[in-house]
Order: structure tokens, then C-alpha cells, then sequence
């Protein structure tokens, strides 16, 4: 689940390629959009997310953030005696490109078709108040899970590298790698040795995940 963001990185470190600056890191435990005047960035799930250095303590004494995206971990009556009014989300979508498309297979080098589609993704943000993108890598689970991890890093950082190339701003591109722990085909794909068969069943789960927080222009 996004929201368990601080398990996994050192968002989004997260911060791997985060653009935040180490210094604001350490003071706030939940991702801030740029620019926004503090407003909290949340996934499609209203999932807020986390920076490498929430924990429950952390996040009980950043108020009211701690209460607007972790009521359920706050201590007794915290929340309860907070009367602030949550600052309004920023609103977003979310697109999934299949890593074969962007990859080949195994690989984190962009392929010549992969650059194309991310060039669709740049050309969404235009004419919005862009706030940040989220990019989040996904691997199937053939390989270890230390490899995996490390393959869906590399990619989520692959189309930073590339997107930012086209004019997205780097510090509001935010990534990071969820390795095998999110499959799309649960268990419908069967075996374990990497046969044709099972590389393509298993296509689904080779994916990056873009999510793009964006605002309308005020007309």
C-alpha cells in the first residue's frame, strides 16, 4: 500500500531522486507539493505520502498532518483536540505504462517506443499547474527480492532521467521501487521456472506507475 512508503525508502529516501532538500526533509514526515504552501501530496487512494523519516512519533508531533493522514496510529485524544481544518488535496491521475513497452526485458534502459509513450505523459502535463509527479516501478517475481527491488529503482529513475530531459521540473518528480510486492496477476500466473510461458503471463506486473498531481489554471 503507497501509504507504507516509509518501509521502503532511505515520493516519493523515499528519498530515491526525491529534489527535496535533505535539511526540509528531516523536518516534515509527509511529502509537501512545491510551491503549494504546505499542501500534503496524496495518491488516487487519498493516501498521503510519507517521507524516509515518518515514524508514528514523527508524525504525532507534525500537526495536524499527523491526524489528516494517520488518525488511526495517533495517541488517544490527539486528534480529537485538534479543531484545524485539513487543507484542501491537490488533485491527480494516474496513468500505468507496462515496463515492456518502456523496457526490455530485464533491463532498465529506455527503449526507443518507451521514450514515445513517456513523451505522451509529458505532453499530459502541459497547460496545468504542475505539482509533482509520482513515479513508482513495479518488477514481476522472477529473481530475487533484493534484485527486483533494485530493477524497479532503476527503472522508476530511468523515466525520471527522461521525463525531467523534456522539461519536467526535477525536484517535483518524485520516485521509487516497490520490487515484486504489488503483482497485477496475483496468482493466476503458475510455476517458477522462467519459462515464455510465465515471463508473458506475468507482463502485467512489469510496470511503472505515473501519477500526475496537477491543478487546473484558474480561469
Amino acid at each position: 500500500m503507497m501509504n507504507k512508503i516509509a518501509k521502503k525508502s532511505a515520493l516519493l529516501a523515499l528519498i530515491a531522486g526525491l529534489g527535496i532538500g535533505v535539511a526540509q526533509a528531516q523536518e516534515q514526515v509527509y511529502v509537501r507539493a512545491p510551491g503549494s504552501g504546505g499542501v500534503i501530496v496524496k495518491n488516487s487512494t487519498g493516501l498521503c505520502w510519507r517521507t524516509g523519516y515518518w515514524t508514528p512519533a514523527a508524525a504525532a508531533k507534525d500537526q495536524p498532518a499527523g491526524c489528516e493522514c494517520d488518525k488511526a496510529l495517533m495517541p488517544a485524544g490527539v486528534c480529537e483536540a485538534k479543531a484545524d481544518v485539513a487543507k484542501p488535496g491537490v488533485g491527480g491521475k494516474k496513468i500505468t505504462l507496462a515496463a515492456d513497452a518502456l523496457f526490455d526485458f530485464n533491463k532498465a534502459v529506455l527503449r526507443p517506443d518507451g521514450k514515445k509513450a513517456l513523451d505522451d505523459v509529458v505532453a499530459q502535463t502541459k497547460g496545468l499547474i504542475l505539482q509533482v509527479v509520482l513515479l513508482v516501478g513495479h518488477t514481476d517475481r522472477i529473481g530475487t527480492d533484493a534484485y527486483n527491488q533494485k530493477l524497479s529503482e532503476k527503472r522508476a529513475a530511468a523515466v525520471k532521467e527522461y521525463i525531467v530531459s523534456k522539461g519536467l521540473e526535477a525536484n517535483r518528480v518524485y520516485t521509487e521501487g516497490k520490487g515484486e510486492k504489488y503483482p497485477k496477476t496475483g496468482d493466476k500466473c503458475k510455476g517458477d521456472k522462467k519459462t515464455k510461458a510465465l515471463i508473458d503471463c506475468l507482463q502485467p506486473d512489469r510496470r511503472v506507475d505515473v501519477e500526475i498531481i496537477a491543478n487546473e489554471p484558474v480561469k
